[in-house]
């Protein structure tokens, strides 16, 4: 999984301009991941590669178009040193899974990277060192795994969501 590097207060118009947040559907949100701060990234990105990212990641507006963006894209984990409250919970209840790396800043964009999505454990293989993050908490990690908070809750018997 290659790492994609970005930097302090990534914000959720750098994520998803708002031009382009008129649409839910989930395979043109993931084509316009990042169209305006690294065109190339869409273009580029492949299915299990991983964000890497400082301070405030996913500051900004509370809408949820970012994380489906970026889930839709192809990325199959964010690691950032710091993450903005309502981005963490919006990834989450999408199932993209997030990680707290305080290291973050080891991993180099185009890393060869691998997360234990249970133990927090990134494993940077160009490197060849480990970097602990902070895992999910049981419960989020069982959100994240039925991907999402609506498939976590129609697992339990909640039919009418």
């Amino acid at each position: 999984m290659r790492a994609w590097k970005f930097g302090d207060d990534i914000n959720t118009d750098v994520i998803t301009p708002g031009r382009y947040t008129v649409t839910t559907d989930r395979k043109r949100l993931g084509e316009i991941a990042f169209i305006e701060y690294r065109p190339e990234f869409a273009k580029e990105v492949k299915e299990g590669d991983v964000i890497v990212a400082g301070n405030n990641f996913g500051c900004g507006s509370s809408r949820e178009h970012s994380p489906v963006a970026i889930k839709a894209a192809g990325i199959s984990a964010v690691i950032a040193k710091s993450f903005a409250r309502i981005f963490f919970r919006n990834s989450i209840n999408i199932g993209l899974p997030l990680f707290v790396c305080e290291e973050a800043d080891k991993i180099d964009d185009g890393d060869e990277v691998e997360v234990n999505t249970k133990t927090g454990e990134v494993h940077d293989k160009t490197k060849g060192i480990v970097i602990k993050a902070k895992p999910l908490p049981e419960f989020m990690q069982k959100i994240v795994e039925k991907g999402g908070l609506v498939n976590f809750l129609r697992s339990d018997g909640y039919d009418n969501i």
